[in-house]
């Protein structure tokens, strides 16, 4: 799913944030394959989780800066 939406000119620029509990370098070598721009283990605790979200939501959202779309 994520090599198809990264290959769709529409949609290849949004940024992927995979949030996931492996922390197997394999799936996270793969994740940058496809390409994800993001690979995030997942807290156990659930207040650490909503804080990593909150993160990650901060970074993407307020402080990322992109290339203007051509659309």
């Amino acid at each position: 799913m994520l090599a198809e939406t990264k290959c769709d000119p529409a949609l290849k620029s949004i940024p992927v944030v995979i949030l996931t509990t492996s922390t197997t370098p394999l799936d996270i070598a793969e994740a940058y394959q496809l390409p994800a721009n993001c690979y995030v283990t997942k807290p156990v605790d659930l207040q650490a989780l909503f804080e990593t979200i909150g993160v990650i939501g901060k970074f993407w959202l307020q402080l990322a800066k992109f290339p203007p779309r051509h659309e």
